[in-house]
């Protein structure tokens, strides 16, 4: 029993131990039962019962502590481990201390994603005390998406809001990260290495051997104890979270790919998933028409976060707190204004591989309330409608190989991936890109036009791709003036529209005082 305590308190996110001894749902390793088994073979049979009694209550115990810690760790999450660590580990003077939750927090380095639901105020008022199975329902989507995309176990669901979810992907400590992103910059620029070719020929000229593996010494085993060179140590006139680019960090390209394609996949599997889709024919939400659908919103930011407990001996939440975490959030809330499904903030586009990269949209150059700081926002293009995406559906087994057999080629060869964007063309794309370099160059005339172009192009390849035509009546002379007020409703460019709305706020001319960025002003 001591051992399960122990092994909770190095590493409370480490998955419960399985049984050895084959019992079904018992989850207890026992790696010496010779404590427990003793007295078996006393001939005493009052003595060996009570022996059993024991053995019992002794199981009962471990199978309740690995319980707990099971339920302690779907509860808190990665943001809790430091408090059930720090709990179960916390003595004071040789004995179990009191239970202490709000421990100090620690600084770490994440990406931040903030999911949401969209028109949850309707559905709430409409389920009532059904809405938990619709959240339950999108949960489900949600993290398993999460966790199968998150680089290793990074991915992880923090908390949920009501109608958002706090998604976290770790990757890891601030001093820890720093340190190993120091050690591979001193493996990669080892000073060594530059002088390696005249240390070669040195030992040519003047006829220096040296011992191979089988002898007491050699030029490598000596090298090897100079390279153990201390740890680096910061400098205290600068905040240590602010001191490392992410972006400096070995193989965060596929940490971000896999972070950011994660939310993708959820944005995918809401509308392949049956019980999400049965949704659609409940009366309360659709009026028995079938009208109802859901639908999510993301938003992302990538930077530190202070990782900890917030609260007191009564009620505590484990949380992040982060001005990157409210950046996620404000990222998530402004594709409201953006029409879109999924906005980056300028952090994590930077972070993504170079193909990745190709495949965003850069819609704005804005500031956030409470940062002056401006930054460029982006957003992959997502349309749901005129996508079967369950011609795209893998079975649980495909989809985790999928995963881990990841690579930056994805981007251009995942179906999913590739139908969602599929009314994207690249004569819109140009369109709009000469409309948002006018826009932020303060030529707000010519970019009325270039993004009204964009526009039309999405509008009528949407038309062209018939997506509405299950909507069409053939009987009806007026089902065409209906589809098209539809397509230019619902389908057509949002960013274009809202860069459109922008300007002709202020009469289709910049402001003397423009700088080629706004202000963000509404979450």
């Amino acid at each position: 029993m001591l051992k399960i305590v122990s092994l909770y308190a190095k590493n409370p996110l480490s998955p419960a131990p399985t049984s050895k001894k084959g019992k079904k749902g018992n989850k207890v390793d026992f790696e010496d039962n010779s404590l427990l088994n003793a007295g078996s073979d006393s001939d005493d049979d009052t003595s060996s019962k009570e022996d059993k009694l024991g053995n019992f209550e002794t199981e009962q115990l471990i199978s309740a502590i690995t319980k707990i810690t099971d339920l302690l760790r779907k509860c808190w999450g990665v943001a809790g481990a430091g408090i059930v660590s720090a709990n179960l580990a916390r003595e004071e003077d040789g004995q179990t201390a009191v239970f202490n939750p709000c421990v100090p927090g620690k600084s770490v380095y994440a990406l931040f994603a903030f999911c949401g639901i969209k028109g949850f105020d309707h559905q709430l008022r409409a389920l009532q005390g059904e809405i938990m199975d619709l959240i339950n329902d999108v949960a489900s989507v949600l993290h398993k998406e999460v966790y199968r995309w998150g680089f290793g176990d990074s991915g992880q669901c923090n908390k949920n809001l009501g109608a958002n979810f706090l998604m976290v992907f770790r990757i890891g400590d601030v001093g820890e990260v720093k340190a190993k992103r120091d050690r591979a910059r001193d493996v990669i620029f080892d000073p060594r290495r530059a002088t390696k070719g005249k240390a070669t020929a040195y030992r040519r000229k003047h006829g220096v051997k040296t011992i191979g593996a089988g002898g007491n010494t050699s030029v490598f085993s000596a090298r090897s104890t100079v390279v153990a060179a201390k740890p680096k140590e910061v400098s205290n006139k600068q905040d240590p979270k602010d001191s490392l680019s992410l972006a400096s960090l070995p193989g965060i390209s596929t940490f971000t790919d896999r972070a950011v394609i994660g939310m993708l996949k959820t944005y995918a599997g809401i509308y392949r998933d049956q019980k999400l889709l049965n949704w659609k024919n409940d009366f309360r939400l659709g009026a028995g028409v079938g009208a109802f659908s859901v639908d999510m919103i993301f938003g992302m930011d990538a930077g530190w976060a202070v990782e900890g407990a917030v609260g007191s001996e009564y009620k505590i939440d484990a949380t992040y707190l982060s001005p990157h975490v409210n950046m996620a959030s404000r990222m998530m809330s402004a594709c409201k204004q953006y029409g879109v499904s999924i906005l980056l903030s300028q952090a994590v586009g930077e972070l993504l591989s170079e193909i990745g990269k190709k495949k965003l949209r850069h819609l704005d150059t804005v500031t956030v309330k409470g940062s002056s700081i401006k930054q460029r926002i982006y957003t992959y293009d997502a349309r749901h409608k005129g996508v079967d995406f369950f011609l795209h559906e893998r079975t649980e087994d495909q989809a985790d190989i999928d995963a881990e057999q990841y690579t930056s080629s994805i981007w251009e060869t995942d179906p999913d991936l590739r139908a969602m964007r599929q009314h994207v063309t690249d004569d819109f794309v140009e369109k709009f890109n000469a409309g948002r370099q006018e826009y932020l160059a303060g030529k707000w005339p010519s970019a009325i036009i270039y993004l009204k172009a964009a526009d039309e192009i999405m509008v009528q390849n949407i038309i062209d791709q018939g997506y509405f035509d299950d909507e069409l009546n053939d009987d009806n002379p007026e089902g065409i003036e209906v589809l098209e007020v539809n397509v230019r409703n619902e389908m057509g460019d949002g960013p274009s529209r809202r860069l459109i709305s922008v300007m002709e706020q202020e009469e289709g001319i910049a402001p003397p005082d423009w700088k080629g960025y706004r202000p963000l002003t509404s979450k």
